[in-house]
């Protein structure tokens, strides 16, 4: 199932066809690719968190990358990719409220990550393949940090959200997400003319 769910996914960039390629070699080699005891690469599933009219996103103060960023996680043995984005979007929000704009992948990235400290243990480099899904949520719902792995929830203008975000590597990420989110909304936009 989320073999198929890469093997369909449309690159929009020269990045996602060499991530995609990456990706699928990657899980035709690694039986183990969804589970993190992969200490090389693992699947992991992301969530672009947006309100009805996709002018704000709902981003974390993330503990680990110390910047405001995108809700996610390790899919730890469970193939069903969107599931474990909702799934992970509410945990790390506290929102309950959240349907998905589709079930496809939205975008996919090879997501570098340094060794650090989590829990008390060491967690090498290794890389995340991510499949990222656009999730719509109501702003008006409580949204409750997870300390463990946030200190902090909020809604972002779109276009002031930059400024909050300090990783440099997760700019073009998300910065490529937000160019199709406003390709959606163009869309959208000449269907109601």
């Amino acid at each position: 199932m989320f073999k198929e769910m890469f093997e369909n996914y449309q690159p929009r960039t020269e990045q996602e066809e060499v991530d995609q390629r990456l990706i699928l070699d990657f899980i035709k080699r690694n039986p183990d690719c969804l589970e993190r005891t992969n200490l090389v690469a693992h699947i992991t599933s992301s969530a672009i968190i947006v309100n009805e009219t996709m002018d704000q996103v709902l981003f974390a103060y993330h503990n680990i990358y110390d910047s405001w960023s995108w809700v996610g996680g390790h899919n730890d043995g469970n193939p069903d990719l969107l599931h474990v984005a909702i799934e992970e979007a509410m945990e790390e929000t506290g929102i309950t409220k959240v349907r998905p704009y589709q079930h496809d992948i939205f975008t996919i990235d090879v997501i570098y990550v340094g060794n650090h400290i989590k829990k008390g243990k060491y967690v090498p480099d290794h890389l995340h393949l991510n499949a990222t899904f656009l999730l719509i949520a109501d702003t008006t719902e409580k949204l409750i940090s997870k300390p463990d792995e946030n200190q902090g929830v909020q809604w972002f203008m779109m276009d002031e959200v930059f400024s909050h975000v300090t990783e440099p590597r997760m700019k073009p990420v998300y910065l490529k997400a937000f160019k199709a989110i406003e390709s959606i909304k163009l869309k959208q936009k000449s269907q109601t003319i």
